[in-house]
């Protein structure tokens, strides 16, 4: 009887250890992640300093870092479409602390690179979305044409003499590019940048003609005059630009385009530390502020619904198979 008793005391003695390693385990998860953020958040956003993206990145930055009380730095490691800070993420601790912003791009890099450094679905912990923008096209200061229906048949008319600028191939004015030449049954001169703020530059110091890119880009500097609207690109007005026309108002149907940044996290982030930068993304779509500042670049804050990983996973795999698959049609090589 006695060595039965000591058998299952002997038995018992490792499940306890176990439990109790679990236990502390599990209670010094939740320890980090009461704790979390402990030091500063890195956010990278892959492209130039001074575009549409960086501009947005920077009010989220802002909100992030009034929402979870700790410093929120943006990084611009900006090149190969976005891949280089992409890919820097990817390798990062997943701890949290270094984040990702980005739009479009994170797709369609699937159909640009034969050895994309990093998955962008498997290597990944999706946060939330945090904007919905539409995508105009623009001109430079003194481009011929007074209205939307003269710019369309001077464009049809000289096509192969008029400079497309966009922010390298396969970003988000690449795609719309590509969509606005195949709309119009023509092709430009396609000038590629690294990045929309150099563009953005070159467009409104008269070097090139055209861009098509986001209104949180765009907006300001038609605002300030340094260059001029052309049209929306996108189904139906946009309800803060009323004044704007969309290009099937002069018979140049197709073309309808609407960029959303997210967040990301490196694969591997503790559930504990995403959940709570995704309460800090969903209390950043609904801050009077941050919805202020997005819409005087001519971009909404998305629900707070669509500020959380289900959504911004679903609306990456939309992406890239309807983007994507726009690349490869227009002839697109993987490099």
């Amino acid at each position: 009887m006695c060595g039965l008793n000591l058998e299952l005391v002997m038995s018992i003695r490792p499940l306890k250890l176990r439990w109790l390693v679990w236990g502390f385990a599990a209670w010094a998860q939740i320890a980090l992640a009461q704790d979390f953020p402990s030091r500063p958040i890195t956010l990278v956003m892959p492209y130039a300093p001074g575009g549409p993206g960086d501009a947005i990145t920077r009010v989220f930055a802002s909100a992030l870092q009034k929402n979870l009380k700790q410093q929120v730095v943006v990084d611009n490691p900006a090149g190969a479409s976005g891949t280089i800070g992409t890919a820097r993420v990817a390798r990062s601790k997943p701890d949290g602390y270094t984040l990702l912003m980005i739009h479009v791009s994170h797709a369609t890099n699937l159909a640009m690179f034969k050895n994309l450094p990093y998955n962008p679905v498997e290597d990944f912990e999706p946060i939330g979305r945090g904007t919905s923008g539409p995508m105009l096209v623009v001109a430079r200061n003194g481009f011929p044409a007074k209205d939307l229906t003269e710019w369309v048949t001077y464009v049809k008319a000289q096509a192969p003499r008029i400079s497309l600028a966009h922010a390298g191939v396969g970003s988000a004015s690449h795609l719309c590019g590509l969509m606005l030449m195949n709309a119009l049954g023509v092709k430009f001169n396609e000038i590629p940048y690294k990045g929309t703020g150099p563009a953005l530059n070159d467009l409104a110091g008269g070097q090139v003609d055209l861009l098509c890119d986001q209104t949180s880009g765009t907006v300001p500097l038609i605002k300030g005059g340094r260059i001029k609207a052309i049209a929306a690109a996108s189904a139906q007005r946009i309800p803060s630009l009323p004044d704007m026309p969309v290009l099937s108002e002069a018979g140049v149907s197709g073309v309808d385009i609407n960029i959303s940044f997210g967040m990301y996290a490196p694969k591997g982030t503790p559930k504990p530390e995403i959940d709570k930068l995704t309460q800090a993304m969903q209390a950043a779509v609904t801050d009077p502020e941050v919805k202020a500042k997005l819409e005087a670049m001519g971009v909404s804050a998305v629900p707070p619904e669509l500020a959380r990983p289900e959504a911004l996973r679903a609306h990456l795999r939309r992406e890239i198979d309807v983007l994507g698959g726009l690349l490869i049609k227009a002839g697109v090589k993987p490099e």
